[in-house]
This record gives C-alpha cells, sequence and structure tokens, in this order.
C-alpha cells in the first residue's frame, strides 16, 4: 500500500489538544476535589487520590533534589518537537499517527504541570490484593496506549516497507 501524502496532519495535532484538555482538566477537578493525600474508594480496585510527583514515570528520581524537573522538562520539549514533526510525515495508515498524537498530548499535558507547578498531579490509583499500583494521570494513560500502539504496529510489521511481488 503507497504512502499517502500527510495534508491534514493538524487533526492529529487536535487529537493531541483533546488530551491536553482532558488531563488538565481532570487534574482540576481533583485538585478542587481532594486534599492533597486524600484517597477515595470508587470500586474495590480503584481509588482517587491526589498525590505529586516531582519525578518522571513511577516517581523515578523525585526524590534527586530539583534538577530533575528541568531535566524531564527538557526531554519532553525534546521529544514533543520530534513527536510534531513525525506527525507531519506520510503514514501508511492513521494508527501510527494517531499513537504519536496521544504520547504527544500526555507528553504536553505533564509538561504543562511540570513548568507551572514543579511537580506532576496524579490521582488514579489501581490496586488489588493489597498490591497498589503508582498513582498516574490522563496523561500517563495516553501516553501508555500511543506507546502500545507503536509498539503493537511494530510487531505486526507496520513500520517496514512493503515491496511488490515478482511476477
Amino acid at each position: 500500500m503507497p504512502e499517502v501524502p500527510n495534508r491534514s496532519w493538524m487533526r492529529w495535532l487536535a487529537i493531541a489538544g483533546a488530551v491536553v484538555f482532558a488531563d488538565l482538566a481532570t487534574k482540576e477537578w481533583i485538585t478542587q476535589s481532594l486534599h492533597y493525600g486524600e484517597s477515595r474508594e470508587i470500586l474495590p480496585f480503584f481509588n482517587l487520590v491526589l498525590v505529586h510527583n516531582s519525578g518522571a514515570a513511577f516517581s523515578f528520581l523525585a526524590g534527586a533534589g530539583g534538577w530533575q524537573r528541568w531535566f524531564f522538562t527538557i526531554v519532553a520539549i525534546a521529544i514533543s518537537i520530534v513527536l510534531v514533526v513525525m506527525l507531519r510525515r506520510p503514514h501508511r495508515d492513521k494508527l501510527v499517527p494517531f499513537a504519536l498524537a496521544l504520547v504527544l498530548g500526555g507528553a504536553i499535558g505533564n509538561l504543562w504541570d511540570r513548568v507551572t507547578l514543579g511537580h506532576v498531579v496524579d490521582f488514579i490509583q489501581l490496586h488489588a490484593g493489597g498490591y497498589y499500583w503508582p498513582a498516574f494521570n490522563v496523561a500517563d494513560s495516553a501516553i501508555t496506549v500511543g506507546v502500545a500502539l507503536l509498539l503493537w504496529d511494530g510487531l505486526r510489521g507496520g513500520g517496514k516497507a512493503q515491496t511488490k511481488a515478482s511476477p
């Protein structure tokens, strides 16, 4: 299947924008609804909890003394630029640009928190049998789904160039 020119890459930016909006809106809602550290059970395996993460995924480098805020800010800006460039390129189908848009929206949502607050607001907590998954947010979810879609695309051979069979 030949690559289709990406004439409407702005729609992918709109999807990324929707992720940013949903992320920031839910963070604002939870910040207004809960006190820091407060937890509310919603289902037997799902809590809403207000926590702040000054590190990266799973609070990686959270206690590093403050330099990580600017390091992760620079990394998120660089990744966002690369993702926008990738979105402007032609794609074989809609899966890859959709996945890239999810990752971009999630990166920008968490970047906004990091720049304006100095930490990322997390509030979704899953647990079972006394084991708790680290709290996360809408941006983290979008990044996770986007990366999973990119991995799936790679595993199914979506990134490989298709060649015509010889007669």
